[in-house]
C-alpha cells in the first residue's frame, strides 16, 4: 500500500537515469556483501551498504532542491560516496572478500558519468 502512494507523487527523481542507475548499484552491493563473512557485517559490509544507499538518496535528495547552490551540494555528496564505494570494493577484493563483477564495475562507472551530466546540466559542476 505505502508503495502505491509514494508512486502516486511522481517525484521528480523517479524519472532521473542516475537515480535509478543508482538504485541497480545498491541492490549490486546488497546482492554482493550478503555474501561477505559474518565478521564484516559491522565492519566493510555496512560501510560498502551505507555509501551504496547514500549515492541514490543524495541524487533523490539534491532532485527536490531545484537547480543552484542548493542543488549543489548533493550530487557532490552522491560522487564522493560513490569514490567511497570504490575504495571499499578494492579493499575488499584486495582481502579476498569478495569479487565484483564487471557489469558492476560498470553500473560504478555509469554512475559516475550520469552524475557528472547530471551536474552539468543543472549547473553545479
Amino acid at each position: 500500500m505505502a508503495n502505491r502512494k509514494l508512486d502516486r507523487l511522481r517525484l521528480t527523481h523517479y524519472d532521473l537515469e542516475a537515480w535509478q542507475e543508482a538504485m541497480r548499484l545498491a541492490r549490486d552491493v546488497y546482492v554482493l556483501t550478503h555474501e561477505l563473512p559474518v565478521d564484516e557485517r559491522w565492519g566493510l559490509v555496512s560501510q560498502m551498504r551505507r555509501a551504496a544507499v547514500s549515492v541514490a538518496s543524495n541524487i533523490a535528495e539534491g532532485a527536490s532542491r531545484g537547480r543552484g547552490s542548493e542543488f549543489r551540494r548533493y550530487p557532490i555528496g552522491a560522487r564522493g560516496s560513490l569514490i567511497e564505494l570504490d575504495t571499499q570494493l578494492w579493499l575488499a577484493r584486495d582481502l579476498g572478500l569478495c569479487k565484483p563483477s564487471s557489469a558492476m564495475l560498470d553500473r560504478m562507472t555509469t554512475c559516475f558519468k550520469m552524475i557528472n551530466g547530471l551536474m552539468k546540466a543543472r549547473g553545479s559542476q
